[in-house]
């Protein structure tokens, strides 16, 4: 028997749910995810490894990754490939799976990584490919690039995803129990179930649908993170007919998918029996979005050992054993000593100075505040809103001085993303000499823990209500940084203001264009001057975020949802 052969049969052996996602955060140089959504995916596995929850997941190889960025003189975006070679980190699938697409046949091999854990072994993650030397050139590039091409690429790509990974995970001999979609780009693998359970034609009375829906609803959960319409995928269905021609009959798919257009989330909606959405309000936001659907909210939560600096994680260590696998334990945090927690801080806050000194030549001072914000760069998350107003951000620093550090990349299709790096690096420019600031490129997982455990104020000013969860903040929590944020997303429940950090604005979505002036009166009249002047007071607020955000928002608390509301149900 092949390394492979032996390797998959060891995740063979016990019923497991397979978890689909067009993205997935594995390693910092696996760039197999472009942000949150990969990088929750990644979290959902290694939970699932360290709490004993049998799963296995499927994506894609995405060969050519998401893109490397760079920034000129000028503050442009400059993308540059980022390709991998799966053979340095995962096992070739000795099995193959042919589709049909656009009327020739596709072959689909694969590559098995483990996420590994340290208490249950791990969670084999599947990572389809097309580029194999039997197919036609035109299709061997499928699976290489990460959210690229055209609708029609993307198109492929889903049905690979979730066709192709239906008939892989059947092919390798998985035995399942369900299908769990992270997000609308794997529903095509409803289809391949309806196909797989579709009853007799004898056995029909005229009128009757063949296919067996209620039992694919059974073995269906869907997690939508997307609460703005224009986000979900949808396919004209003369595209459909010419790249996927066998599907199920037309009309069935119309039922299910939309009667204009191919709707991927409503294909996921109406043929799961759980749906939820990542945070309270946006379960909130989904039922309006998608009416007469019963949308659950399991608010997300992050991996807590992937997720802690060094440092921290030792403090923690000390005084509240057993936190990793257990990170509720550290509602406790009021055992760390201030100065220990305080030490903690300051060697990861000078970990981040060093690496900003490494990639942009700024300097930065380790003794005063740094606020932080990175995330991706588009124009909902109002990366600018700290910018608004210069002459009083400069009169707030005049005051009590700070730093800020940012980071984040724009996709390569959208422009306004990229004009606003650009701004914010022209108010870069404008605040030289009297705020110091940086903007560090190439943002990726290593980048995000550096900046969410050595800045000492977290940002996160997006529009109402267009912000699903988020789950930098909840990263920043694990490290004792207080974030300042619109309430929007998981922040709303996790806000208590002044205990584990503050409110920009109101609870309404009418406040968005007063955000500024609330965002500018939090910082002078509260935050700063309470870490300039009560040392003792600003670390309550630090033990506040890790004993109230970091021991329930994490993806341990959401994993045990998930098992016991929609894979055990």
């Amino acid at each position: 028997m092949t390394e492979a052969a032996n390797r998959t049969e060891t995740f063979t052996r016990k019923p497991r749910v397979a978890y689909f996602s067009m993205e997935i955060a594995m390693e910092n140089d696996i760039p197999t995810y472009s942000g949150g959504l990969g990088v929750l995916a990644g979290d959902t596995l290694r939970a699932a490894a360290d709490i004993g929850v049998p799963m296995v997941a499927v994506t894609l190889v995405s060969r050519a990754g998401y893109f490397r960025q760079e920034i000129d003189p000028q503050g442009r975006q400059i993308e540059h490939a980022d390709d991998w070679d799966p053979a340095r980190y995962a096992t070739r699938l000795q099995a193959t799976v042919a589709l049909d697409l656009e009327d020739r046949q596709v072959w689909v091999g694969g590559w098995l990584y483990v996420l590994s854990s340290r208490a249950n072994g791990g969670t084999p993650v599947l990572l389809l490919d097309t580029d194999l030397p039997v197919n036609d050139p035109r299709d061997r590039d499928i699976t290489d690039f990460l959210y690229g091409g055209d609708e029609a690429y993307r198109m492929k790509q889903e049905v690979v995803l979730g066709v192709g990974g239906i008939a892989m995970l059947q092919a390798l001999g998985f035995n399942l129990m369900g299908y769990h979609m992270n997000e609308g780009h794997s529903a095509f693998l409803t289809l391949a179930l309806l196909r797989r359970f579709a009853y007799p034609s004898e056995d029909l009375r005229p009128g009757e649908s063949p296919y067996d829906l209620p039992r694919v609803r059974e073995l269906c959960t869907f997690t939508t993170h997307t609460p703005v319409e224009a986000g979900h995928d949808k396919f004209d269905y003369t595209l459909v007919r010419r790249i996927y021609g066998d599907l199920l009959d037309l009309g069935t798919v119309k039922l299910l998918a939309g009667e204009d257009k191919l709707n991927m989330t409503r294909l996921a909606l109406n043929l799961s029996d759980y749906v939820n959405g990542v945070a309270k309000r946006h379960a909130e936001v989904s039922r309006k979005m998608f009416p007469g659907y019963a949308v659950h909210a399991v608010t997300n939560g992050v991996h807590a050992s992937t997720w802690t600096s060094l440092p921290v994680a030792v403090a923690y260590d000390q005084h509240v054993p057993g936190w990793c696998h257990e990170p509720e334990l550290l509602s406790r945090a009021d055992r760390i000593p201030n100065d220990t927690l305080w030490a903690a801080h300051q060697e990861s806050k000078q970990a981040l100075v060093d690496k900003v000194r490494n990639l942009t030549g700024g300097v930065l001072n380790p003794d005063l505040p740094i606020l932080g914000f990175a995330r991706r760069m588009t124009a909902y998350k109002r990366a600018d809103l700290l910018f608004t107003d210069l002459a009083r951000l400069k009169a707030i620093a005049r005051e009590h001085p700070f730093q800020i550090v940012m980071a984040g990349k724009a996709h390569p299709k959208d422009d306004a993303g990229k004009q606003l790096i650009e701004a914010l690096h022209a108010h870069m420019r404008e605040l030289a000499g009297e705020i110091p600031m940086t903007f560090l490129p190439d943002y990726d997982m290593e980048l995000a823990l550096l900046m969410v455990s050595g800045s000492d104020l977290w940002l996160n000013t997006p529009l109402r209500p267009l912000e699903a969860s988020g789950t930098s903040g909840m990263k920043a929590a694990f490290n004792g940084v207080p974030q300042l944020s619109v309430l929007d997303g998981w922040w709303v429940e996790g806000c208590l203001e002044g205990v584990t950090g503050w409110a920009v604005g109101e609870d309404s979505p009418t406040a968005n264009g007063h955000d500024a002036i609330a965002l500018y009166d939090k910082l002078e009249k509260v935050i700063l001057p309470l870490w300039y002047d009560d040392r003792p007071g600003w670390i309550n607020v630090m033990k506040g975020a890790i004993s109230k955000n970091a021991a329930y928002f994490n993806s341990h608390r959401m994993m045990r949802r998930y098992a016991t509301e929609a894979y055990l149900r």
